[in-house]
């Protein structure tokens, strides 16, 4: 699918607002694909469709995730999990993209994972830095995507775990899971 025709399809599932945040984060995918060797096509496609399925009604997303066999668990979490599982989903099912890479990127690129490959993290985190995020720390890690990608998703993730418990909300253990992973992956390349 090219470019133009995965636009046309994203844009009709959200608002302008969404859709311009969508572009940012196609750019930023891009531009990280670029510095560390990801393929550009796969992070531009990922990125498109990333947020295919925010505005799903809450009802939908709960069916698929019943019902596709997804982990159970994320209807004990904030719904803002959501639309990354069911738009890979919805992805597959609609748009017709079958690359696993691809439709995982979109699958965890709110709540990361345990041995996340560099398309993930691509997508995590250009989701998180794209130029019109603007937050407590967003430029920290934007700086640190410049030399470093494990560097800055740890502190991408870091930043969210914080922010959920300041808010006294659950953390998705995913999140947990994938932050202590990257952080003693990061450790055993520096012994």
């Amino acid at each position: 699918m090219d470019r133009d025709e995965a636009l046309k399809l994203t844009k009709a599932q959200m608002t302008e607002h969404r859709y311009q945040h969508t572009l940012g984060v196609m750019e930023t995918a891009l531009s990280l694909a670029n510095r560390y060797g990801a393929d550009r096509a796969k992070a531009e496609l990922a990125a498109i469709f990333h947020d295919y399925a925010k505005f799903r009604p809450k009802d939908e997303m709960k069916e698929i995730i019943r019902t596709e066999g997804m982990s159970l668990d994320l209807l004990d979490h904030n719904p803002e999990l959501w639309h990354a599982p069911v738009g890979a989903f919805l992805v597959r099912t609609e748009a017709g993209i079958n690359d696993q890479e691809i439709l995982d990127a979109i699958a965890f690129h709110t709540s990361g994972r345990v041995d996340m490959p560099l398309l993930d993290k691509i997508v995590f985190l250009a989701d998180y830095i794209e130029p019109g995020r603007n937050f407590p720390g967003v430029a920290e890690v934007r700086e640190t995507a410049k030399n470093s990608l494990d560097g800055a998703v740890i502190m991408a993730l870091r930043n969210t775990i914080i922010f959920l418990m300041k808010k006294n909300q659950a953390v998705y253990p995913e999140t947990f899971y994938a932050y202590n992973d990257l952080i003693m992956k990061t450790k055993e390349q520096m012994q």
